[in-house]
């Protein structure tokens, strides 16, 4: 038979059945093409041998040249134990085995050179080795063998099946004989040559089998570069399909609504960093193909005012625009704080949720669909099937990570054709991953804020400090001043929770006891009404303290709120912290963010502790959440494994990262469609990887 790289993996020598339904299942490995992809974890080096008498106590890996002269098994608490006498010219040392004694006990043999390799313990007296790699030495010399051992990803299952490292190792070394090393090349002369990178053929070989470390870095850069490079290509061929296939509304004009605004309402002058968004898009709605783009920027950078007046512009073409939240209190602040700023333009603007009653309902769908609502914000309401518009010209999406990309393209099929699409967050996501995730959409990112605003000042404090915070929160309300606190939810433990919040809320009634103080109190228990009435107490300034969960995170606008203190701030992701601490800052006077925890905190928390009290950068704090966290998790679960890569890792190859997407960009400048002499490799590659999804289905 011969021999292709998506052969099933069961036909190689060394699988069979049994062992290629556990690869299956535990690795993923379905092809000859995956377990090549396999690469190694870490690797070992083996280029020396110890003498019994050059053992450090350091439970490191080591092997040793010796003889066994005698084995016995041994009776211990639960079972036996099998010890083998090992000795070389030096001393001597024990090798011990806990399980499959029967099996290892028929296949020792006695006075015969083996080579012995694992980590060594110091016990009673002399070293020993558990379960040791053993090998007899003839054998060893013959293998493909290489100075770094490569120690493979592996599960329980696969070692308690007896498929260990060196069983791995020794089918990839029949697979290189069975291929004959034969693989060929998949990046172009012209790459190779500039980036000085080896072949696949050599990488491959090096990444398995490294004759030394010089050779293993050659290898895993050429490896890591190919697989980035390959998701940008695919990522920015995306985007030049996308625009070039779908065609936009050409919004020709920006017009009176967008111009009245702009010189007698717009509530304060733009950034310059607004300014430069709005060109952005400004460009993208007058162009033929359909805007796709994304915009970022910290809470309060001001987003709201970019995405009414890229609204107005829809509008002035004769378009209706919609703008979805992913709560029912994100909607309405964004209905309420769009309603102001429409009032003195003369435009129709109406808010749907899910607690809309059924008459308003049925004139939203009315007016929409004969053309006289403008303007419609909403939740995931908006994406049932009822909501028609005559003509939606610009859909915006905030908060997007909150919206599987299902949802999204429910709003696309509103309309004959696709509208401008605007997709907003106030997560920064770090660059290096919005080059991977998000590399198929334009970024915008409004990276100042208004000015005249200060620096939220935030402190770490124990509950020992508890009394002086809340003598400091008494000095706040005294100044007129507005406060949050936000108790964590985990959603496994909702009685928690709320025991937590309310446990929380009856001794801050204690310290702050009406009628002098006033406390409104928030939580994902209560009814939409009521959840209301007590934000709107807090908004209106009749209670000075708002006890909450994580509702708040999003979008609660009080200018008046000068302090933000989270409670058990170690249990919050960064992210979460950094929005939380975003609904105070908003006015013009200085706030405050306390984040308050117990003494034992692990490695982690402290990090994320420290980096809150150290930078208020929204790009700079999701650095080290993407570090801390890794970003199948940064995305959420809609968008987890995101980036199953094999061999890059988007942290610390962000420089390989960025190497990779200004190549793809400079060789589809060139050659959009890959069809030169010179990329004929590339185009193949490309084709055989979209083919073949299994191995780069990366992309969200």
């Amino acid at each position: 038979m011969s021999v292709n790289l998506q052969t099933p993996i069961d036909y190689l020598k060394g699988v069979g059945p049994n062992r290629a339904d556990l690869l299956r299942k535990e690795l993923g490995i379905y092809t000859y093409q995956d377990l090549i992809n396999l690469f190694p974890n870490r690797y070992i080096d083996r280029t020396r041998y110890y003498k019994v008498n050059e053992l450090q106590r350091n439970n490191a890996d080591v092997q040793v040249v010796g003889t066994i002269t005698k084995f016995e098994e041994v009776a211990q608490k639960n079972g036996k134990r099998l010890v083998a006498t090992f000795q070389d010219e030096t001393g001597t040392m024990e090798l011990v085995w806990f399980r499959g004694l029967k099996w290892i006990r028929e296949s020792l043999k006695l006075n015969k050179p083996y080579v012995a390799f694992g980590k060594t313990n110091w016990f009673s007296g002399k070293y020993n080795m558990p379960h040791p790699e053993l090998e007899l030495l003839e054998e060893h010399e013959k293998n493909i063998r290489s100075a770094m051992q490569p120690i493979y990803p592996s599960t329980e299952k696969l070692s308690n099946k007896g498929i260990s490292n060196r069983v791995i190792n020794k089918i990839i070394q029949h697979l290189f004989v069975e291929t004959k090393g034969q693989f060929s090349e998949t990046l172009s002369e012209n790459l190779l040559s500039e980036l000085k990178l080896i072949s696949k053929k050599e990488a491959l070989f090096n990444i398995h089998f490294p004759k030394s470390q010089e050779l293993l870095a050659k290898a895993q850069f050429r490896l890591k570069f190919e697989e980035l490079f390959y998701i940008q290509l695919q990522l920015l061929i995306k985007n030049l399909i996308h625009k070039s296939k779908i065609k936009g509304f050409p919004f020709e004009k920006v017009g009176s609504y967008f111009n009245t605004f702009f010189k007698d309402h717009l509530p304060f002058e733009l950034t310059n960093a607004q300014k430069r968004v709005l060109k952005e898009i400004r460009a993208d709605l007058g162009s033929n193909a359909q805007m796709n783009r994304l915009l970022q920027g910290d809470v309060g950078s001001g987003k709201t005012i970019v995405a009414l007046m890229s609204m107005l512009i829809a509008l002035d073409n004769g378009f209706q625009a919609c703008l979805m939240a992913p709560t029912e209190i994100l909607s309405v602040q964004h209905y309420n704080r769009l309603y102001e700023l429409c009032n003195s333009l003369n435009i129709s603007i109406k808010i749907l949720t899910g607690s809309s009653k059924t008459l308003e309902r049925k004139e939203i769908h009315e007016s929409l669909e004969n053309g006289e609502l403008q303007i419609l914000i909403g939740t995931h309401a908006l994406l049932e099937d009822k909501v028609k518009f005559k003509n939606l010209g610009l859909a915006i999406i905030d908060e997007q990570h909150r919206f599987g990309v299902a949802q999204r393209s429910k709003l696309w099929h509103k309309n004959l054709s696709p509208p401008h699409i605007l997709v907003m967050t106030a997560t920064p996501i770090p660059r290096t991953l919005a080059m991977s995730v998000y590399g198929d959409l334009d970024i915008s990112i409004i990276d100042e804020l208004p000015p005249g605003r200060k620096q939220v000042k935030t402190v770490h404090r124990y509950d020992k400090n508890r009394l002086n915070v809340f003598r400091f929160i008494r000095d706040e309300i005294e100044k007129g001043r507005q406060i949050y606190i936000v108790y964590p939810l985990i959603q496994e433990s909702e009685k928690m929770d709320y025991k937590d919040l309310m446990d929380g809320y009856e001794s801050i009634a204690r310290d702050f006891p009406m009628p002098k103080y006033q406390i409104s109190i928030v939580h994902g228990k209560m009814k939409p009404a009521d959840k209301e009435y007590e934000m709107q107490r807090f908004i209106k300034g009749e209670t000075q303290i708002m006890v909450a969960t994580t509702v708040i995170e999003v979008g609660v606008n009080v200018p008046n709120a000068s302090v933000m203190i989270i409670e058990s701030a170690e249990r919050f992701g960064l992210s979460q912290l950094h929005q939380l601490r975003g609904r105070v800052g908003r006015g013009a006077e200085q706030s405050y963010c306390i984040l308050m925890t117990g003494h034992k905190l692990s490695n982690d928390s402290k990090t994320r502790l420290e980096t809150m009290v150290r930078t208020n950068d929204g790009f700079e704090i999701a650095e080290v959440d993407l570090r801390l966290r890794g970003p199948g998790d940064i995305m959420g679960t809609q968008q987890s494994g995101v980036l199953n890569l094999k061999i890059a890792d988007i942290i610390k190859d962000n420089d390989i990262l960025k190497s990779a997407r200004y190549h793809a960009k400079r060789i589809l400048n060139n050659d959009p469609t890959l069809t030169s002499t010179e990329n004929k490799v590339l185009l193949h590659t490309y084709k055989q990887l979209s083919k073949y999804k299994n191995i780069w289905n990366y992309i969200s």
